[in-house]
Order: C-alpha cells, then sequence, then structure tokens
C-alpha cells in the first residue's frame, strides 16, 4: 500500500475542524471525506480513489530525532494495517501524535491506530481482521 502525503496546511485545518475524530493514548486521528478525490482518481495511473495522509508531530514529543522515529513507526505501522484489512478510500486522514507516542512499542501503535480507524468507520470489515480482543491478545503474547 503506497502512502499518498498530505502537505497542504490547509487541509491539515480542514481536517482539524470538519473531519471525525477518535483519540487513543499515543494518537488522534482525523478523518474527513476529500473533495479532490474525483480528480486525483483521474490523475492515478490505476484509476481508483486514493487516501492522502498527513502526519503531525509537535515539538511537545521531544526533539527532531523523536518526532522522525514516531512518524517513520506511524507510517509502518499504517502500511500494515492497510495490508491485513480493507480501508476505506477518498479521504483525507490526519494523524496527530501524542507526547507518549516515543516511548510506546510499535504494537501499542498499531493497536491505537486501527483502534481509531475503526472509530471513525475506516476500516471496511474483513476476513483478515481478528475476531476479538481475546485473540488479539494471544497473538500479541506470542
Amino acid at each position: 500500500m503506497k502512502l499518498y502525503p498530505l502537505k497542504e496546511n490547509h487541509l491539515f485545518q480542514k481536517a482539524y475542524r470538519g473531519g471525525a475524530r477518535a483519540s487513543s493514548r499515543s494518537l488522534s486521528v482525523y478523518v474527513l471525506r476529500d473533495r479532490h478525490a474525483g480528480l486525483l482518481k483521474k490523475q492515478n495511473p490505476e484509476k481508483q480513489y486514493l487516501n492522502r495522509y498527513g502526519i503531525s508531530a509537535s515539538k511537545k514529543i521531544g526533539g527532531a530525532v523523536q518526532r522522525n522515529r514516531a512518524k517513520r513507526v506511524v507510517r509502518e505501522a499504517l502500511r500494515q494495517i492497510g495490508k491485513e484489512c480493507v480501508l476505506k478510500k477518498g479521504y483525507l486522514v490526519v494523524i496527530a501524535l501524542r507526547e507518549n507516542s516515543t516511548v510506546v512499542k510499535m504494537q501499542e501503535v498499531k493497536r491505537d491506530l486501527r483502534y481509531c480507524l475503526k472509530r471513525t468507520d475506516m476500516i471496511i470489515n474483513g476476513e483478515n481482521e481478528p475476531q476479538n480482543a481475546a485473540s488479539e491478545a494471544t497473538l500479541e503474547k506470542e
């Protein structure tokens, strides 16, 4: 799954103001329908709708090294979630990191991101998702 970046500040602001929001311990996710999804679909060689992702890390998180590491961890968690289950297309997704996102492990970030994406109805129920929290917990312990 290729991640298409969200770079313009006004799109971040629109997602913050009008988007659906879900928060967890290490991050918050804002999801807004992309008004230019049709135009991007025409420009895409695969002729499919795309999601555009933005990751926001403030200076409260730490220095540049900690911020960049936290963003890399979130990007990788997003790639793994995209491989495991089906995400809705045609949305702006902004992921705002919180202060403790640098101290949590990759599995916790992935779990928090999956939880937030489910809360914002971005995950389409698929056969690859774990059936319940008990099976998820046993997989993490192994």
